[in-house]
């Protein structure tokens, strides 16, 4: 019995990689086996999701065993973001209400080392720290705490995952505020970039990329940022160049 392992785009898996070559050397239908992924995984299609797959390497039969995506993933869909805080300490891109927090955790409570939901709820809220989400209006690690205390147990026993119409409201005025803000941090960020940068022109020993980049850095300067003002070296392209050179050189 072979046994393939991979993380792939759900609902969108072709028979190429990861998938094709490891599936090729078994003698299996690719094809049909891409399908039944793409289906089982439809409904979770811009993530990425671990498939198991079993084939009996004599009679060719396949068995495909679908996980869930990650804990952050399933976060940065409940709060349809394209990606999380690089700065969860000091920036928060988010909030969740406790009841997401259920749901996400429902989902996930298969792959957890843990049978219990409470026990999944405080996996889901620890997520939340390290990506920059708060958890009704708080700091995440608030909130374990007040799962400790109890605070939830009607909402966690009852499996409550539905929001009433006043806390969809109220969630996506969050959401407004929080991209107000994030666009009001995002400026901070350029207009230091820009003053740093303006002051390193200014020193009499001339600073290369890495030194200037590492500058910004240490300010904590988002990455994103400084390779819009310090754009990444086009190696590749570079050496595209070279190539095609030697190409008509021969």
């Amino acid at each position: 019995m072979a046994e393939i392992n991979a993380l792939v785009d759900a609902g969108d898996v072709s028979a190429g990689p990861p998938l094709g070559p490891q599936l090729g050397p078994l003698g299996v239908n690719i094809g049909k086996i891409v399908s039944e992924i793409n289906e089982k995984t439809k409904d979770f299609k811009g993530m990425e999701i671990p498939v198991t797959i079993k084939i009996d390497e004599d009679t060719k039969d396949f068995e495909i065993e679908i996980g869930t995506p990650p804990t952050a993933a399933l976060i940065r869909d409940e709060v349809d973001l394209d990606s999380l805080s690089p700065h969860p300490k000091k920036e928060k891109v988010a909030d969740l209400f406790i009841e997401q927090c259920i749901k996400i955790a429902k989902s996930k409570l298969p792959d957890l080392n843990c049978s219990e939901m409470k026990s999944a709820v405080k996996q889901v809220v620890g997520t939340c720290v390290s990506s920059g989400i708060m958890v009704e209006d708080k700091d995440p690690k608030e909130v374990l705490k007040e799962i400790d205390n109890g605070k939830y147990d009607e909402e966690i026993e009852n499996e409550k995952t539905e929001l009433t119409e006043e806390e969809k409201e109220e969630l996506i005025q969050k959401r407004k505020e929080l991209q107000e803000k994030m666009e009001e941090r995002e400026e901070e960020f350029r207009n230091k970039a820009e003053q740093l940068l303006k002051e390193m022109e200014g020193e009499e020993e001339e600073l290369d990329r890495d030194d200037k980049v590492s500058r910004l850095e240490a300010e904590e300067i988002p990455y994103e940022i400084i390779v819009e003002y310090l754009p990444e070296e086009e190696d590749e392209e570079e050496g595209g160049e070279e190539e095609k050179v030697e190409e008509e050189e021969g």
